[in-house]
């Protein structure tokens, strides 16, 4: 009988991780195995031609051709003057007739810079990271590492390190075991992978956990294991994502840092997919926001919260009081009835909608008349909500026919107002925008 067609990386490391089960299920607790497994890590990393069987028709042909094709991937990239090390040009994904996961997508990241992709489910971004990394066939454009074009190239030849969401560690093997995979793949020598996984481990600040199993380990600590794996091998390009999704809120925030702080030290371009605005915020250099497998916006994380060029980026990425509103002329718009100034440049007279974030309004009691503001726009309005977020108070305020949502910050508040209680809400023109409807 034919031996299975195992075409993809995966699938082979599955049927290993099956092998090495059984294997270990049929041997005596005093073997040479066993006494490995207690053994300490940096002397434990095998080679697969331990853990297969003696098959020379069968898988074993293949894993030795998966070795070969591995030894074979880096291939020297054509160094051009392009300042992008990574390049989409017009990428797209369709599947059947009528549906495009990714729609022309043009991206240029320098090297060393991390570029996160933010949007909401089904926006395209995974699909994108997928095809990068050879995972997806790409319908069409190109995808280029520092000139060197990739497009058509298997996921093993391409010299890419992949964190994937759920960590993806081997089981049955150790730590150290889990990092050296990929290099044992490479043929890399056991001495070589020996030095290479001490120094992933220390990298992730995990030094002395090579002997231990994943389930040994907490949920940030196998996450540091699947970057050290990735990492391990040297890779042009890092691809992560959603690695932080299954962290709980504090772990998350320091995950955010150590995976900064590497990919800052290493130097290592980067392309980071992610649902969390605060992630996407700040850790990256570059944020693309997608919708609907389009790039809504590419640009710096204060670009992109600052200056939206778009409603969907004004309300995706952070808060932000949206208003219907009709411009009147190239400097001021009307809301329920009042002026407003702002910058309306490009747009034509009528309906519109006006944007503002919540913490660029100021709140002032309507009966105190000493306060002087230098804010220019102005409206009075009634406290119809209150709600307490820890760092800071939000007040739900009615201006006539519109609520709009502020934020003032507990410490800094000079006066706390209660539900029904009438003020007067402030804001410079310049912290308005103003988008075509």
């Amino acid at each position: 009988m034919a031996a299975p067609d195992y075409s993809g990386w995966a699938i082979v490391a599955e049927r290993l991780c099956e092998r090495t089960r059984v294997a270990e299920a049929s041997t005596a607790p005093t073997n040479d195995a066993s006494a490995r497994r207690r053994a300490p890590a940096m002397a434990a990393i095998p080679t697969l031609r331990h853990t297969t069987t003696s098959n020379p028709d069968g898988d074993d042909m293949q894993i030795q051709q998966l070795r070969q094709n591995a030894q074979a991937a880096v291939v020297p990239a054509a160094t051009t003057g392009d300042p992008a090390f990574l390049k989409l040009k017009g990428v797209t994904k369709r599947y059947g007739v009528d549906y495009m996961a990714v729609d022309d997508l043009d991206i240029d990241l320098p090297k060393g810079k991390l570029l996160g992709l933010l949007g909401p489910s089904g926006c395209g971004k995974t699909t994108t990271l997928r095809m990068i990394a050879g995972l997806l066939d790409i319908t069409k454009g190109n995808i280029l590492i520092d000139g060197d074009d990739i497009s058509h190239r298997p996921p093993h030849r391409r010299d890419i390190g992949l964190v994937f969401q759920n960590y993806a560690l081997f089981p049955h093997m150790t730590v150290a075991e889990n990092i050296a995979f990929g290099l044992d793949m490479r043929g890399v020598s056991r001495s070589e992978a020996r030095g290479r996984v001490e120094e992933a481990l220390e990298m992730v600040r995990l030094p002395g956990y090579g002997s231990r199993k994943p389930k040994e380990m907490s949920g940030g600590q196998q996450q540091r294991v699947a970057l050290a794996r990735a990492l391990v091998i040297r890779p042009r390009i890092l691809l992560l994502d959603e690695p932080l999704s299954n962290l709980d809120a504090k772990l998350r925030d320091d995950m955010r840092i150590e995976i900064r702080e590497i990919q800052q030290r290493l130097q290592i371009t980067t392309v980071f997919v992610t649902h969390d605005q605060v992630e996407a915020l700040t850790m990256c250099d570059l944020v693309g926001v997608m919708n609907r497998g389009k790039l809504a916006q590419l640009g710096s994380p204060e670009d992109i919260y600052e200056r939206p060029a778009n409603l969907f980026v004004a309300e995706f990425v952070g808060r932000t009081n949206v208003m219907d509103c009709e411009i009147e002329a190239a400097d001021r718009v009307s809301i329920c009835g009042a002026t407003f100034l702002c910058d309306t440049k490009g747009l034509v007279q009528g309906k519109a909608k006006a944007a503002i974030r919540p913490h660029r309004v100021n709140l002032t009691p309507s009966r105190d008349r000493s306060l002087v503001s230098i804010a220019t726009n102005s409206t009075h309005g009634k406290v119809v909500r209150v709600t307490y977020v820890g760092d800071v108070v939000q007040y739900d305020i009615d201006i006539g026919g519109s609520i709009l949502t502020t934020e003032v910050h507990t410490r800094s508040a000079g006066h706390s107002f209660q539900t029904g209680e009438k003020l007067l809400c402030e804001w410079m023109p310049q912290d308005m925008q103003v988008f075509g409807g």
